[in-house]
């Protein structure tokens, strides 16, 4: 018997407005919009099916109602599909780790933690990834991705041994973070249930501590945040 059972829990971030994607989040949540023919939001649902996890969990707020219509219990995709309700129990999105805690009595101890409306076809939510960060003191592993245009300074560097730093890595470059991301609970649990709260600095916090660790994540990767990025990826 393995010394910790493969990671079965998933987040996926949905709770969001999608300002810049007006008009065509002003009906529909961003992460059901459609990518070659599937919800944005399908394509890691599958993935993460593909790698046997099995226990899924999204946070909702915008339009929310609308998420459990379009997706129900999972049993499509052999998957049990549960929602964290930020707009129904708080009155609006939580942020991200606002949003992580609130979905935390639905999670295991690790989990996968991924955004809703990001693209990235060729991620496999790695199960020896998984059980290596199971292994780990890290609070979070996260993959990093060139700069795309639109951010040139990217987040983080990437040490030798694997930490993820807050300074460009031996590279001399910073990647920047894809939305991509394994995570412990502990990260988020001392936070106030119900407040919003920011990833970010808790990343940083345990940059400081060198419990985040990093690697690269060079597939096709896009964070569709415009009418007109989604309309060029859809682009035969």
């Amino acid at each position: 018997m393995p010394a910790h059972p493969p990671i079965e829990h998933a987040l996926i971030l949905a709770a969001g407005r999608g300002e810049r994607m007006r008009p065509l989040t002003d009906h529909t949540p961003k992460p059901l919009l459609p990518v070659h023919g599937k919800p944005l939001i399908v394509w890691h649902l599958e993935a993460l099916a593909a790698a046997g996890v099995r226990q899924v969990v999204i946070n909702t707020a915008w339009l929310e109602e609308k998420i459990p219509a379009a997706l129900g219990d999972g049993a499509r995709w052999g998957l049990q599909i549960r929602y964290s309700m930020e707009g129904r129990d708080h009155g609006g999105a939580l942020e991200t780790a606002g949003g992580v805690k609130k979905a935390l009595p639905l999670l295991g101890d690790t989990f996968w933690l991924v955004a809703g409306d990001i693209y990235a076809p060729s991620f496999g939510f790695d199960a020896s990834a998984a059980a290596d960060f199971a292994r780990s003191d890290a609070l979070a592993h996260l993959w990093m991705v060139p700069n795309p245009p639109y951010h040139p300074q990217g987040d983080f560097g990437i040490a030798a041994n694997g930490l993820a730093l807050d300074s460009p890595g031996p590279d001399g470059q910073r990647h920047t973070y894809s939305s991509l991301a394994l995570v412990r609970a502990e990260l988020c649990h001392h936070l106030p249930l119900g407040q919003k709260a920011a990833l970010g600095p808790l990343l940083f916090d345990g940059i400081r501590q060198q419990r985040i660790t990093a690697s690269r994540f060079d597939g096709p990767w896009h964070n569709v945040g415009t009418p007109e990025q989604l309309a060029e990826l859809n682009t035969p």
